[in-house]
């Protein structure tokens, strides 16, 4: 271990041993994740399934795109406005049964407007059975397949209805996959301003408070409902750093406002990557035993960056954890070890270490001198250890 430590500080900011501090969120839930590294930088009743309002939408964007993508949609195609999606209040896009819509305006009309009509003619056009209660059904059994644990969805656009729930941690799932499967469609979520056919004046500028401020915000959700409060599935890119957050429960829009920059800025200024180990620069050389070299080198398969506070780095330690030595041969990219970096305040993080070279079985001279060293070491042990 002395050399994995000695190897680490070579890599590591020096700096004083302070961490970041804690965000203090005055959501009800929070969940912020750093993107390209995997790290959950806050995290406050993840788990808890809370009324989602609009943010649920997501969802039914999401499996709109895959519909678009396997082709059971076209972005031309014109859908029917049925009576009970027309039916819909709060935020819509004004439609009414003798509307054709095509698939690309509704698309908008979520994403900008938060058309809750909108959700409901998609829906009843990819749903199994052709009703909004049996597309809800269908989010349910595709989220679960997605590992959204805690999401069960009883209509397409979130209006307050008993069981239509999710916790924050999938909003922040469902929106990682948004960004990373429809890199096409994403730039959707970035757009301030969506006027149709000149209906809803007032319902033409996208409630996302971020977008626009310069802090390289560009996505995704709102949502609002007396019971749910104010949230917002938000996301931030800076340089090659991407982070995703989801605040929810705020009693007002100006709070979820301040709450959202103040966090973006927080991710950004208070964490920083860092690559502290290269694919294929041994970490360490383990021992073989009966190999044609009496070691082989540990490295990583694939450069490892890691996030850490911008002003600390001291309170980071690593080890190398496996069980040797090694019996030859052993085969170039072998996982034999793990590394594991432990960051005070933030997860593990865990990299799998495999063999830089073949290690094949040694000659009649290898054989030798193993047995040689196992009769030492029976010799030289004390009657304990040689039983």
């Amino acid at each position: 271990m002395t050399l994995l430590r000695l190897f680490l500080a070579a890599v590591l900011v020096a700096a004083t041993a302070m961490s970041a501090a804690a965000f203090d969120t005055q959501a009800r839930a929070a969940y912020v994740l750093d993107q390209g590294t995997g790290t959950v930088l806050l995290s406050k009743n993840a788990d808890e399934p809370l009324p989602p309002a609009s943010m649920s939408k997501l969802m039914t964007l999401y499996v709109a795109f895959e519909a678009l993508r396997d082709g059971r949609l076209t972005l031309d195609e014109r859908l029917p406005v049925s009576e009970h999606a027309m039916s819909y209040k709060g935020s819509t896009m004004f439609l009414n049964t003798q509307d054709r819509v095509r698939v690309e305006d509704l698309l908008r009309g979520i994403v900008v407007m938060s058309g809750n009509d909108a959700c409901v003619v998609l829906a009843e056009a990819i749903s199994p059975d052709g009703t909004e209660a049996g597309f809800g059904r269908f989010m349910t059994q595709r989220g679960q397949k997605m590992g959204l644990t805690d999401s069960t969805f009883t209509n397409s656009n979130g209006w307050p209805q008993a069981g239509h729930r999710m916790s924050v941690r999938d909003l922040a799932i469902l929106a990682d996959r948004l960004i990373t499967d429809f890199p096409e469609f994403y730039p959707l979520f970035a757009e301030k301003e969506f006027e149709f056919d000149g209906r809803a004046p007032s319902n033409t500028q996208n409630r996302n408070p971020l977008l626009g401020l310069g802090i390289g915000a560009d996505g995704l959700k709102t949502g609002h409902t007396q019971e749910a409060g104010y949230g917002l599935v938000g996301s931030a890119k800076q340089g090659d750093r991407r982070v995703i957050f989801v605040i929810s429960g705020f009693e007002s829009a100006a709070q979820r406002a301040q709450e959202a920059e103040a966090l973006v800025n927080w991710s950004f200024r208070q964490f920083a990557e860092k690559t502290i180990a290269r694919a294929g620069e041994p970490v360490l050389q383990a021992a073989v035993w009966r190999g044609g070299e009496p070691t082989v080198g540990l490295v990583p398969a694939e450069d490892l960056t890691i996030l850490m506070p911008t002003l600390g780095g001291s309170d980071i330690t690593a080890e190398v954890v496996y069980s040797g030595p090694f019996n030859a041969p052993v085969a170039q990219g072998d996982k034999l070890a793990e590394l594991v970096i432990t960051r005070a305040d933030l997860p593990d993080v865990r990299l799998p270490l495999v063999a830089d070279r073949n290690v094949p079985l040694g000659g009649f001279a290898v054989k030798v001198r193993t047995a040689a060293q196992q009769l030492f070491k029976r010799f030289t042990s004390g009657p304990a250890e040689a039983m």
